[in-house]
């Protein structure tokens, strides 16, 4: 009888196959980590964190939270529109078990 050769699976060998690649991309990363700590910020505050572009802030916010993991409020102030970002219930859920298996990895 033969051994067999073991043949690697990527997913299964990858340490970080687990992560959320939703929020692990560096754009959505910083701005959810930054929304992590605070109730809500509007997206001037988060334009100043994150150093995006206004463009490339819309669209990834919109992709979190086209998954539900923000709650986008806009608003007109002084004829502008006015945009307040904010985390929800499932998306604190979603970085907390994202945290959790980078420290995983981390600890390997």
């Amino acid at each position: 009888m033969t051994e067999e050769m073991k043949v690697p699976n990527p997913t299964a060998d990858n340490p970080f196959s687990g992560l959320d690649p939703l929020i692990h991309a560096p754009a959505r990363l910083n701005i959810i980590t930054n929304l992590y700590v605070v109730e809500s910020a509007d997206f001037i505050f988060l334009r100043n964190l994150t150093g995006l572009t206004w463009g490339n802030l819309s669209a990834h916010v919109s992709k979190l939270q086209e998954a539900g993991y923000l709650e986008v409020e806009k608003s007109i102030v002084n004829k502008k529109t006015h945009s307040v970002a904010r985390m929800t219930g499932a998306g604190r859920e979603a970085f907390d078990a994202y945290k959790q298996k980078m420290m995983e990895v981390l600890d390997k």
